[in-house]
This record gives structure tokens, sequence and C-alpha cells, in this order.
């Protein structure tokens, strides 16, 4: 068995205390994450999102933050995907954002509502020609012969949508919108004494703050 145990960093970059946050958790967040944008941390807005299988088996994976507004966090998926299939059986799920570099974690739990489809059209057609296509050649999270099995099918679309100035937006492709019900912030302390302070919306809508033991 490999030991990892000896693996260990002190952090001790910065503190986090309830006289030095926003009492809004969207505003909080925005600033943790301009943060990490000033501090070229790679693809900041990569984050963990984890969801339930239909048969109660918990899945993970990395996906990418493509906006923020007061209602909640936003990204976009297959549909039909893994991922897609987990949330249609049970649409909440958790994000986690991971800023190493800044010592920092974010976590949001809530529930999940798919997006407008022109909210998902605005961002499809925002995205590049070939990523667009990339779209209709790739059922996410199927099985596939072969990488040369992909190829021929991008080149096959390429042809097809040739004539095509727009590329229509898929049926089974768009977005989803996380509704936070709880959203904390970790920041890495000396000794192992975290700081973490956990946002709570109530039933009203009114956000609550509590310290949470590390």
């Amino acid at each position: 068995m490999s030991d990892y145990s000896g693996l260990r960093k002190e952090y001790s970059k910065f503190e986090l205390l309830e006289s030095n946050v926003d009492t809004n958790p969207f505003r909080q967040f925005e600033k943790w994450f301009n943060d990490a944008v000033e501090a070229n941390h790679p693809e900041p807005n990569a984050m963990t999102l984890a969801t339930v299988r239909s048969d109660g088996m918990p899945s993970a994976r990395t996906v990418l933050l493509k906006g923020v507004d007061d209602q909640g966090f936003v990204f976009y998926t297959n549909y039909t995907s893994a991922k897609g299939q987990a949330l249609a059986s049970t649409p909440m799920a958790c994000l986690n954002f991971l800023w190493l570099g800044l010592e920092r974690q974010v976590r949001i739990s809530g529930h999940i509502e798919k997006v407008s489809r022109e909210e998902s059209a605005a961002y499809f057609h925002s995205r590049s020609r070939d990523s667009q296509i990339g779209v209709w050649v790739s059922r996410q999270s199927e099985v596939v012969p072969s990488r040369e099995y992909l190829d021929q099918k991008m080149a096959e679309m390429k042809e097809h949508f040739s004539q095509s100035e727009i590329i229509p937006l898929p049926s089974y492709w768009g977005g989803y919108r996380l509704l936070p019900i709880e959203i904390e912030f970790w920041q890495g302390r000396q000794n192992r004494l975290h700081d973490r302070l956990l946002y709570s919306k109530s039933h009203s809508g009114q956000w609550f703050i509590s310290r949470l033991s590390p």
C-alpha cells in the first residue's frame, strides 16, 4: 500500500471572519472568484459537480461554471449524459470549488432546474463553430468503438452543416441552474483550525451565517 500520510501543508495566507464577509453569499462568492482570477488560478471556474444516480450511487465530475446570478450557478451539458440522467431522477446537487493557491474552497448545495431554451441557445451560439458541431457529434457518456469513430463523425457533421450559417441547438443539450440552500466558504488556517462559514437559506429566503468547527 502506498503511504501518503506524510504529505502535509500548513495554511497561513488569509483568515475568514464574520466581520469581513458580505452578508450576501453571492457577493461573497463573486469576491472570492475574482480573487482567484486575479491570482491567475488555472481554470478558476472549474468545479466538482456531485450528483446521485437513480440506484443511489454518488457520482462526481469536473464541469465549468458559466454564469452566476442572484438565483444560482449555471453550467451546460448534454441532458442525456450520466449527470443529466442523475439530475432527472434526483434534481439536487453539490458544487465544490477548490482554489489551492489561495487555500480556499467553496461548497454549494441546492436544487437543480433547467435554464430556459433561450438562455441555452444564447450560450450555445457563443461557442466556437466546431464546439457547436461537437455537441451534435457527442452522445455524452455513451460507449463508442474508438477515437477514429468520433473523428469520422466530426468530419461527417462538418460536411452536414457546411451550408448552414447557424448551427441549431440540439434538443438534448442545454443548461442547468443550481439554486443554493447552503453555501460554505472554507479558508485554510494554521494547525488545521480552518475557518468555515456556512450561509444557510431560510424558508423566507433570508441568509444566515454560522461558524462551523473545522
